[in-house]
């Protein structure tokens, strides 16, 4: 998914900030394109954390009629050092990106694209989609890979089950008690994602890596982790040295995303739907790509966003140049 915003700010996550103990993080909305726009909640990143584990990114929407709003029709767009993670609860939308990948990405199963050096790619949604539901995430590549050739995988976890929950577990690996679960997915720093349903009144304990960061975001129903009651569309971070999550639902059904992962423990920049490592760089992603869509002038004797079939929807323009210098953004001690 592109970041759609006009005047995107820079976000520079920067290593080795000690977490806080359990934080709740609300969403601000972003609207998806003009006036008839679908409505984001977007709770990564943000002013009291850029980052959880690699995680940099996530918004989540729906369910969304998209009679209404239009839903999720977004033109090719490119992106760099990155891997953009799928993952819808209803709804169907088409993926298509300059490396050759094409597939619909489905509810319950999860589609990953790396960017490395650089791709593009759009998501449209599919005739017979009338609600839209889901979450976009993104993940920061560290530095020895983020000019990998780009790649993309699709797969459908099978859910871990007991009486009153299951988990599906998209990336990475969880336990709960003697069942535990492992992604084939590849990511390439230690990452973890999945998908928790809860009836009314469970409570589930799910094994974590105690180096790792977390965090749980509430899509509906009621819920306390770790003794932390978080409301819909909150992401509650929880912070390395936690061996547990306890989740427990209170009256009513409950839909969660529970993410985690090492921290990156790296310098990174983010700007519209570029991550690099300086301001240079950047705006040099920037510039290759308005040269490649014919939007500035340039010239690049290597595309690095392209191709793309041609009878495709005109490709969508970078955002003006920042009026200042990208500057970093440090996670609160």
């Amino acid at each position: 998914m592109s970041n759609l915003e006009q005047e995107p700010a820079e976000i520079d996550c920067c290593a080795g900030q000690s977490p806080s103990e359990i934080q709740i993080l609300e969403p601000r909305e972003v609207p998806l394109g003009g006036l008839r726009a679908m409505t984001v909640f977007r709770t990564l990143p943000q002013k009291q954390r850029s980052l959880i584990g690699a995680w940099c990114f996530l918004d989540h929407y729906g369910p969304d009629d998209v009679e209404l709003t239009g839903g999720m029709n977004v033109a090719r767009h490119p992106h760099t050092g990155l891997q953009t993670v799928s993952w819808l609860f209803s709804g169907n939308i088409n993926h298509l990106d300059s490396a050759g990948f094409k597939a619909t990405v489905r509810p319950g199963e999860v589609n990953l694209m790396t960017a490395g050096r650089g791709i593009s790619h759009s998501e449209i949604l599919t005739e017979g989609t009338s609600i839209l539901h889901g979450a976009q995430l993104w993940t920061a590549l560290p530095d020895s890979v983020r000019n990998m050739q780009p790649t993309f995988e699709n797969y459908r976890p099978e859910p871990l089950r007991a009486d009153g929950w299951s988990l599906a577990v998209f990336l990475g690996s969880h336990s709960v008690g003697t069942l535990s679960s492992t992604s084939p997915v590849k990511t390439h720093t230690e990452l973890s994602g999945a998908e928790l349903r809860l009836e009314p009144g469970v409570e589930i304990e799910i094994t974590v890596p105690s180096h790792h960061e977390h965090g749980v975001l509430l899509d509906s129903g009621t819920v306390e982790v770790n003794g932390q009651p978080l409301k819909p569309r909150d992401l509650g971070f929880v912070r390395s040295g936690c061996t547990t999550l306890k989740i427990k639902a209170g009256n009513e059904p409950v839909l969660a995303l529970i993410i985690g992962g090492e921290p990156l423990n790296e310098d990174i920049l983010m700007w519209w739907n570029f991550v690099g490592r300086s301001h240079d760089e950047v705006m040099e992603f920037r510039a290759q790509w308005q040269a490649e869509i014919g939007a500035e002038p340039g010239d690049y004797s290597e595309e690095r966003f392209g191709p793309f079939p041609p009878d495709t929807p005109a490709a969508l323009p970078a955002p003006a140049l920042p009026t200042v210098t990208l500057r970093p953004r440090v996670n609160p001690s």
